[in-house]
């Protein structure tokens, strides 16, 4: 029998795309005691690998190089059949379209490009066989809670990534590659890189599982290789590199191999509507509409930002000119918007979400600013992810307070124009301005927590309200103390309410321990503040709970709490909900499933108060023992409860 020693000398055989397409890696292998050399001659080729055994067996690979379009293309493998191949508007790219046979076996074959002189190029591909089956690809439901972290500012886990080179290693010139745009480090500036990375949230992974969290979503983590304030992740100059200040794509991967252990679920942060405006591909756009007002910005006319008019998607007397400006203006001056209406960027951005499914073994996608592309295209995205991952989940952002338009853009809905987005999660924007407002106002008819209530009531609105993210906050908006003007009792309640309700709960990194915008609400840079700890030589360690204040550490308590009970929680995962219109400043709901109820009461009565619980017969708890979830005391449900001030009370029959 052959026996065939493969020695990579450069990157495992799956994980090829942690190295610069832009520098040749020459693979050696060993076969017979022969030397075999896989020859990477092509500048940049996208997809970088695939995998065998999808539903769809259609491929179309990106080829990038200098005059490649007079090239002829010529591969023999078996199982790999060239459909067709398309030049570009440029002359430096081919998109080749390729067929993958059910019967084809995961190996490499060489892909042969030959010009007219003669010459010839050769570039080496894997297709590799996939992990696991697609339907173990779970995604997140509502018996998860998603911890959102921004990365830059969780934790600096590997300082020697802090300033980093665009590629590690040397080119094929022998030159060192130059440094990216922003090569400095300073924690003292809100939007300047601060060093934080996935090394910082892997070491912390114990913290994350005590705390009670599920699933982690982090901001994006590509690369961001723009001159100022690339921290964020939102302006991907490269849709297939880890950005090295986070570090690398096998440090990614074990991130989400670490968090399975702990089954813990990770989430990626996704951008179909736009790039960075140092995106590579900016210099050379392939087609002349790869990108929306191209004319504009090849001419250095002026640039069409998007008007933000998000109704327009739905807005049955929409002008074109506002549904134009809406999906197809930049989103900001440094984000090109892409055309995904140019079929060649539709299939691009498709197999680069599976890509980075099947590479790291994603749990979900969350994908940024929903309603901005193309929604045609949207719903082709989320339905071609979904045939092949029956169980996943993707999580998109609507910001709306509008329940119409976040129930809009739910798989399922019943739309009057026959739009289904095949999106199983909008967020819930609506819900939590009404929980803010509940608790800031006071109580009257019309005002307070009423509006919970009411807002509630419009899960008749949606085709799966379970399924529907609900945050206290995010990285987009002032932190929900802030919000709630520094009230750590109106913070516990928001908090404990939005983790029992019939919902997907995230909640962003920080919020368990009180962090804030006061000094300046609502700055972008000030909401995404360092984690206390996370940093060598931090005085104040929120992971160990070392150096924070009495109201910090209780806050964590709190929040730790509430979690792990919701974490074993039927009740709370699937179970009825009944809630009863706030009386006297009282509301109270209920989780009800089997021989578990949990009960949430939300009291804003600062003084003594009594509560008639016959108006709660319904629920059938009369002379049942009830544990309080926070103190572990229990009650007995009788005629009365008794408050004796203002806060969320949180009973269950699990005792």
């Amino acid at each position: 029998m052959k026996q065939l020693l493969k020695i990579y000398l450069i990157c495992t055989i799956g994980m090829l795309v942690s190295c610069k397409q832009e520098e040749r890696i020459n693979v050696v292998a060993i076969e017979n005691n022969e030397p075999i050399v896989e020859r990477n001659d092509i500048a940049r080729v996208e997809p970088p690998n695939w995998w065998i055994d999808f539903k769809n067996t259609e491929l179309q690979v990106l080829i990038k190089h200098p005059n490649i379009a007079k090239a002829s293309v010529e591969i023999n493998y078996d199982g790999i059949t060239i459909k067709k191949v398309h030049q570009a508007d440029s002359p430096n790219y081919l998109f080749i379209d390729l067929n993958i046979a059910k019967t084809t076996k995961a190996g490499q074959f060489n892909i042969i490009f030959t010009f007219d002189n003669g010459n010839q190029l050769e570039q080496t591909y894997q297709l590799n066989s996939r992990e696991k089956p697609a339907e173990e690809y779970i995604g997140f439901d509502s018996s998860d809670v998603l911890y959102l972290i921004t990365p830059d500012r969780f934790a600096n886990g590997d300082v020697s990534n802090d300033i980093a080179l665009k590629h590690s290693g040397i080119n094929e010139s022998g030159q060192k590659v130059s440094m990216l745009k922003e090569a400095t480090i300073n924690r003292s500036d809100d939007y300047a890189r601060h060093g934080g990375d996935i090394k910082g949230m892997t070491q912390h992974l114990d913290y994350i599982d005590e705390m009670g969290f599920t699933a982690i979503w982090p901001c994006p983590l590509l690369t961001n290789d723009m001159p100022k304030a690339s921290y964020h992740g939102y302006a991907m100059t490269d849709f297939y590199q880890v950005d090295p200040r986070f570090g690398t794509l096998a440090e990614y991967r074990e991130l989400a191999d670490k968090a399975r252990e702990k089954d813990i679920k990770l989430v990626m942060d996704m951008v179909a509507n736009h790039c960075g405006s140092e995106h590579w591909w900016m210099k050379d756009l392939p087609f002349d509409d790869w990108i929306n007002y191209q004319e504009n910005y090849e001419n250095k006319g002026k640039l069409i930002t998007s008007n933000h008019r998000r109704t327009s998607n739905q807005d049955l007397y929409a002008s074109q000119i506002d549904k134009n400006e809406m999906a197809d203006g930049w989103f900001v001056s440094a984000m090109p918007d892409l055309n995904q209406r140019n079929p060649f960027m539709a299939n691009y951005l498709i197999q680069n979400s599976i890509w980075w499914i099947e590479t790291i073994g994603l749990a979900g996608i969350r994908q940024d600013t929903y309603p901005y592309p193309d929604k045609t295209f949207m719903s082709k995205w989320a339905g071609s992810i979904m045939n092949e991952y029956p169980n996943f989940s993707i999580v998109g952002e609507e910001w709306s307070i509008n329940p119409l338009l976040i129930g809009y853009w739910q798989d399922g809905a019943n739309n009057k124009d026959g739009y289904d987005s095949n999106l199983k999660s909008p967020m819930d924007f609506a819900m939590q301005h009404h929980i803010v407002n509940a608790l800031n106002e006071t109580e009257a008819w019309d005002t307070g927590l009423v509006n919970i209530y009411e807002g509630l009531a419009n899960d008749f609105h949606y085709a799966k309200p379970k399924d529907i993210m609900i945050f206290p906050d995010n990285h987009d908006m002032s932190r929900i103390f802030t919000q709630l003007k520094g009230d750590i009792v109106n913070t516990k309640m928001a908090l404990s309410y939005l983790l029992t309700l019939p919902r997907i709960p995230q909640i962003y990194y920080g919020t368990e321990i009180l962090m804030n915008d006061f000094e300046n609400p609502g700055d972008h840079g000030l909401i995404r503040t360092d984690f206390p700890g996370g940093w060598q030589g931090d005085t104040v360690n929120a992971f160990t709970g070392e150096g924070l204040a009495d109201d910090q550490k209780d806050m964590q308590s709190f929040v730790k709490k509430v979690l792990n009970y919701r974490k074993n929680s039927k009740a709370i995962h699937e179970g009825e909900t009944i809630h009863f219109a706030p009386e006297n400043g009282i509301y109270v709901l209920f989780r009800i499933l089997n021989d578990e109820t949990v009960v949430h009461i939300l009291n804003k009565n600062k003084d003594t108060v009594s509560v008639d619980l016959s108006r709660f017969q319904e629920v059938g708890l009369q002379d049942k023992t009830l544990r309080n979830i926070i103190t572990g005391e229990t009650i007995k449900w009788g005629d009365s409860l008794k408050f004796n001030k203002a806060g969320s009370i949180m009973l269950t029959t699990k005792l």
